[in-house]
């Protein structure tokens, strides 16, 4: 068997909860602007006779999309699980089966291999950047440290942006050309 049950699980539920911040991410940069949607609610009030300032117009929209980034904030605490069970799946057969012949690989593979490498420090950065953000008070941080941390997570947010559609993309190439049913092989683990 290729991949054990454990670490398919691991990469279902990984692919799962990234695609769901992602998904926070895109809402809240998107439909639930509150910039936007503070317009909006300026705008349609005003229609109504309701005027408000642009600071109650704010509140207002963050506090429409506050329930939709605590589900952000949630897969954010299962992300920092997953780091850790990925940690410790390094430490199986299954986990580190792709770094073990590294030597004798072409140097694409290599390539890939380490993109892995720099992705999952990258997952590790960003699940430990959320919990500091998420609880700088409580760490005795300045908010201005908060934000400047903020800032450097936003910004590693786009390796993972970047990372998703390239890594579908060259699962669908390898398992058409010189990697057949890779894709089966993470839902079976490799029996035929």
């Amino acid at each position: 068997m290729k991949w054990s049950a454990n670490f398919r699980a691991w990469h279902w539920l990984h692919a799962a909860v990234i695609l769901g911040l992602l998904g926070t991410v895109f809402l809240r940069k998107t439909f639930l602007s509150w910039r936007t949607n503070s317009e909006i609610l300026i705008q349609k009030l005003s229609g109504f006779g309701i005027d408000i300032t642009a600071e109650q117009a704010k509140a207002l929209a963050k506090a429409v999309r506050a329930p939709m980034w605590e589900w952000h904030i949630w897969l954010g605490y299962v992300l920092v699980a997953l780091v850790v069970w990925r940690v410790l799946l390094f430490f199986t057969q299954s986990g580190r089966r792709n770094y073990s012949a590294l030597k004798e690989e072409n140097l694409h593979k290599k390539a890939v291999k380490a993109g892995y490498l720099v992705l999952y420090g990258v997952i590790a950065f960003m699940a430990a950047s959320g919990l500091i953000i998420h609880f700088y008070e409580l760490l005795g941080l300045a908010k201005e440290t908060a934000h400047d941390i903020k800032e450097v997570h936003e910004l590693a947010y786009n390796v993972i942006l970047i990372f998703v559609p390239l890594h579908i993309a060259g699962v669908v190439i390898a398992d058409m050309t010189n990697e057949k049913c890779i894709v089966s092989d993470m839902i079976n683990g490799g029996e035929r």
